[in-house]
């Protein structure tokens, strides 16, 4: 591992935690080509639980097969690689040391009518396979958000207790929030800092739009320059204990490959530590997305 003073900064800022936990921490952030920087760049793929496997892969059949994945990842030099329970374990041999794991422990699909996840992996199975994290998610404003951050409470201190670390996928949806309040900054900045607040030490978010959803935060808003994606990005981080957590920003749905590296210097300006790309990635041809992945890591290894 690149051990490096960045990297000691970094988990300092981890108070709290044991040796362990800061030991899966430094794996995943002296992994790959970002290894030592900070930086992080990893591969999710939970989409075929939310989405469906035709949705999620048809565009790439080679992402049926869950090794693919892995390779990708590995190839790619990325810091780690998130997926469910089965997933994993359908490449946990092969795939063994390659690079740091994130098993994602919730799980929705597109069918069910409530805003919510079931859970569908639990800490003993991130030991079992060997994983530096688990993966969870929330969603602020939904009616039974309660219930999982109860659920995740529980599950981050079993995590914490044996050395495993906590990312915590934080979407504001359902309640009293519009669809363009999804993606607004305050309360994409409230959104991060709920998972600050329960223990999360990576803390997975997307990328705010400028507009104000909640009424009474309009004035703490007003003055504020927030005209470019590094503005709203250094303001999300500021709300997770001042950059004191590090904070990767989702790439979301499929687009272009130039708004994608857009993305990652806005993150990369604003002081965010990385970004999580999945189908931007995977759905592209294997020399397309190896082609694009190196290009978001030259982009945080600031030579794009």
């Amino acid at each position: 591992m690149k051990m490096t003073r960045t990297v000691r900064k970094i988990l300092a800022n981890y108070e709290s935690d044991n040796p362990g936990t800061k030991a899966n921490l430094a794996r995943m952030l002296c992994a790959g080509r970002l290894g030592g920087t900070g930086k992080m760049v990893i591969l999710p793929v939970d989409q075929g639980f939310e989405h469906g496997p035709a949705r999620s892969f048809a565009p790439n059949p080679a992402g049926y097969d869950p090794h693919y994945h892995y390779q990708l990842a590995i190839d790619a030099g990325l810091n780690a690689y998130a997926a469910p329970l089965g997933a994993l374990e359908a490449g946990a041999d092969t795939f063994a040391g390659q690079i740091p794991t994130i098993l994602k422990v919730n799980s929705s699909n597109s069918w069910a009518t409530g805003i919510n996840q079931a859970i569908t992996g639990g800490v003993d199975d991130a030991l079992r396979l060997g994983c530096s994290a688990i993966g969870f998610t929330i969603y602020p404003g939904a009616d039974d958000v309660f219930d999982m951050m109860e659920e995740i409470r529980e599950m981050s201190a079993e995590a914490k207790s044996v050395g495993v670390a906590t990312v915590i996928w934080s979407y504001p949806r359902g309640g009293k929030l519009s669809k363009e309040g999804e993606l607004a900054l305050d309360v994409g900045a409230y959104a991060a800092h709920m998972a600050a607040l329960l223990g999360a030490h990576i803390i997975k978010v997307k990328l705010p739009s400028a507009h104000i959803e909640q009424k009474d935060a309009v004035q703490s808003y007003e003055g504020g320059d927030w005209s470019t994606q590094a503005k709203r990005v250094e303001h999300v981080v500021k709300a997770c204990f001042n950059g004191r957590r590090i904070v990767v920003f989702s790439g979301g749905a499929t687009k272009g490959a130039d708004a994608v590296y857009d993305d990652a210097r806005a993150i990369r300006d604003g002081g965010g530590n990385g970004s999580i790309i999945g189908r931007n990635s995977f759905q592209r041809p294997r020399e397309d997305a190896l082609a694009l992945l190196d290009k978001i890591v030259r982009i945080y290894l600031n030579k794009e």
